[in-house]
């Protein structure tokens, strides 16, 4: 298992819980893949791994109570296992919860607390507005994670391993398999990340419910870039779970608000003055 995430594992044990790593995904304004995804305008950046059991337990009230599926006195991978049976409004309140307010946020209810939705604002606006923000990636914005080489040579591989090539079912991925590992455990992908291939499914911020990434029982077709489903996103099932995405405003960005914000209160003041 790699050194970070003995360290994680070591957090979990001590604290019940720890906070995921990022990592970030440049070369913003990349082009679509053939596929038609992939485009991103803006530098952001995504967890590492999965949303472990731990994670989501702590996050109080952001999901069901059953997310801890692996860990449930019949199955004992661990609470660094991913959360799993995670609906996508779970996933949402999830990073809600990450923003300050599980309830309220870039997500809201529509009928009282079953169902969400996103804000019509896009992340990098949303985020220049309201300063560092957490969301489930769009299709987009995972999809360059996993399968676009942000270091700078561009271009898109079939898998998250920067290749054509499968990865080791059991050692570089967790596929073909029979249980969810704990999070980090295989082989790191080309973006920095883990599991973003196999171990288990990961919904994006569709309404319509779009999963990618395949899962522990899957074959080496489901972890490809071109294998999405869609699932109702209210559905929950044990192959299912997801990752965050952070958004940073850029530097200009937030300067160009906060002199606008200046601007605004100045000619406030002035029209106070002059009615006076």
């Amino acid at each position: 298992m790699k050194n970070r995430w003995k360290l994680v594992m070591a957090l979990l044990l001590s604290a019940g819980v720890a906070n995921a790593a990022y990592v970030t995904i440049g070369n913003a304004g990349n082009a679509n893949d053939s596929t038609g995804y992939g485009g991103v305008d803006y530098s952001y950046k995504i967890s590492a791994t999965e949303v472990t059991i731990a994670e989501m337990a702590a996050a109080t009230g952001a999901g069901g109570g059953n997310e801890g599926y692996w860990n449930d006195g019949t199955r004992t991978v661990g609470t660094a296992a991913p959360a799993s049976y995670v609906s996508l409004y779970e996933a949402m309140k999830y990073c809600n919860y990450l923003n300050g307010d599980v309830n309220s946020g870039y997500y809201s209810s529509i009928d009282g607390g079953v169902t969400y939705q996103a804000n019509a604002m896009s992340h990098d606006a949303y985020a220049a507005a309201n300063g560092l923000t957490y969301f489930v990636p769009t299709e987009d914005e995972w999809y360059k994670a996993a399968y676009y080489d942000a270091s700078g040579a561009g271009g898109y591989s079939l898998y998250a391993n920067g290749t054509s090539t499968a990865p080791v079912a059991g050692t570089d991925a967790n596929y073909s398999g029979s249980t969810a590992w704990v999070v980090g455990t295989g082989t790191e992908e080309q973006n920095g990340t883990d599991d973003m291939m196999g171990n288990v499914w990961e919904w994006m911020e569709n309404s319509a419910g779009v999963i990618r990434g395949g899962g522990y029982t899957h074959l080496e077709t489901h972890l490809s870039s071109s294998s999405r489903y869609d699932h109702p996103p209210s559905a929950e099932y044990n192959h299912v779970g997801f990752r965050p995405v952070e958004v940073i405003p850029e530097p200009a960005t937030v300067l160009l608000f906060g002199i606008g914000g200046i601007g605004a209160w100045i000619l406030r003041r002035n029209k106070k003055a002059d009615f006076l």
